[in-house]
């Protein structure tokens, strides 16, 4: 029923509102929105998993200006979700979560850029008032644009789910491919990705390469901590 699709609607939603409305508190991330995603669906384990992947790739994106980027965190909540949803089927799982993810965030890129044209052409019917220092036109043309971003997000979400759920159950059901190989190709692709971002970091910023290896350094020492 649609009103299984409300919660993660919801959560879409609000991480799709944080890329760049409201609070921009780092939570659409990918990292957090696909472990949040697949904690949804009782797996936080899973939604991890995929969120540890996207953020790889999603290191590429760099949120400039007006520019056109993924829309990661809407995106993000489908992978972790799909994953999640479809874990009695790990050999394929993780492949058809994160394609379906970078799908939606293609998608997603593009719905943002044509928020900003709805945001443009009602900033233009209000500008007689705002030059004119109407205090309630400003507010009121601030929560049109969230609430036009907040249902954006909500239906990118839900069409998403709703067109990769039975998309990804039709591909795992003729999946072959062996699932330590199929997962390897995954984090292969995504961290030659990762790698060719903070690369770009290594030659901007000064002692960039120095903190890399010492977090590197730390996470292994936690690695074998456990």
């Amino acid at each position: 029923m649609w009103y299984d699709l409300l919660p993660i609607a919801l959560l879409g939603g609000i991480l799709g509102l944080d890329v760049v409305s409201f609070p921009q508190a780092m939570i659409s991330r990918p990292l957090v929105a696909a472990t949040l995603g697949g904690a949804l669906f009782g797996h936080v384990e899973g939604g991890l998993l995929v969120g540890a992947t996207l953020e790889l790739i999603a290191l590429e994106t760099l949120p400039v200006g007006a520019s056109r980027y993924p829309e990661w965190g809407s995106a993000a909540t489908v992978g972790g979700a799909l994953y999640v949803s479809n874990s009695a089927h790990p050999a394929g799982a993780l492949v058809v979560a994160v394609l379906a993810s970078l799908a939606t965030a293609w998608i997603g890129g593009w719905t943002m850029v044509r928020l900003r044209h709805f945001n443009a052409r009602a900033a233009a019917r209000r500008r007689p008032a705002i030059d004119a220092g109407a205090r309630g036109s400003v507010i009121g043309l601030q929560v049109l644009g969230l609430t036009a971003d907040f249902v954006r997000a909500i239906v990118l979400t839900v069409l998403a789910y709703a067109a990769f759920s039975p998309l990804a159950e039709a591909v795992l059901g003729l999946w072959t491919v062996d699932a330590r190989l199929s997962r390897a190709i995954v984090v292969a692709i995504a961290a030659t990705v990762g790698g060719a971002a903070v690369w770009k970091v290594f030659h901007a910023a000064s002692g960039a390469r120095w903190l890399f290896v010492g977090g590197l350094a730390v996470g292994f020492a936690l690695m074998l901590l456990r």
